[in-house]
């Protein structure tokens, strides 16, 4: 055996694997800096509240602000909240590919494609998704309910809605992420808190009647499982739990 040769090998071979390594520390890092939160958005006296009441961000702050208008929506239909058994079931890990969910469930719940599926509001035994408004923005607290047992899905839950514009609305830019957090962190939150998500949406009181009205919203929702509301253009804070404006 040539032992020159064969060190040579080695030398080279070492060589490939510490790049192929280093390469691979590399994405690694950066794919880790890409999912980190900037919180360079953020005041300097909101980050400083951050610390003193240890207030963590898990989510990766939304820097877009668009211009949006309040809407309007009736129920329509008579089998609201009344379960309704899929003909076949359907494996429930189908709700981690939205595709396929839609393409498996829309020959039972033809509209299936206009919801969204939020893992936030899920409780045990249900899958929760939103009605989209402008095949964008969810409509939270508005919910088709997909009821599954042993890993199927057998039935769902409905609010049927009709979604239109509020007359001569006009549209409005919202308030940023950042601020809505803000004032969150200095105002509402309590120490300890870690924000897991962070969604602009549509949120509305529900009424006894036939017209409802929602406006832009950013939700937060914690590890804790409380949820906060910051409406998009009055920056009115709402906390999921009392279902009450705070002052």
């Amino acid at each position: 055996m040539d032992w020159s040769k064969a060190k040579n090998v080695l030398i080279y071979a070492f060589m490939l694997l510490n790049l192929v390594l280093g390469y691979q520390l590399w994405s690694d890092l950066r794919e880790q800096a890409d999912e980190s939160p900037d919180l360079t958005s953020l005041a300097g006296n909101v980050q400083r509240a951050m610390e003193t009441k240890d207030i963590k961000v898990a989510a990766a702050i939304p820097t877009d602000t668009p211009e949006l208008p309040k809407i309007s929506y009736r129920f329509v239909g008579t089998d609201g909240g009344k379960p309704m058994n899929l003909e076949e079931p359907v494996y429930s890990k189908l709700i981690f590919s939205p595709e396929e969910l839609v393409s498996a469930l829309e020959g039972s719940i033809p509209d299936i494609a206009n919801y969204r599926y939020d893992p936030v509001d899920d409780e045990e035994g249900t899958f929760v998704m939103h009605p989209l408004v402008g095949g964008k923005y969810p409509l939270f607290r508005l919910n088709l309910e997909l009821q599954y047992s042993n890993q199927r899905i057998i039935s769902y839950t409905e609010q049927q809605i009709e979604i239109s514009s509020v007359g001569e609305e006009k549209r409005q830019r919202v308030l940023s992420a950042s601020k809505a957090l803000g004032n969150l962190v200095e105002n509402y939150l309590p120490n300890d808190s870690v924000v897991k998500s962070i969604e602009l949406g549509y949120y509305g009181e529900l009424f006894n009647s036939d017209a409802q009205v929602a406006a832009p919203a950013w939700r937060f929702a914690l590890e804790s499982g409380e949820v906060f509301y910051v409406q998009g253009i009055s920056g009115d804070v709402i906390s999921a739990s009392s279902d009450k404006t705070k002052e």
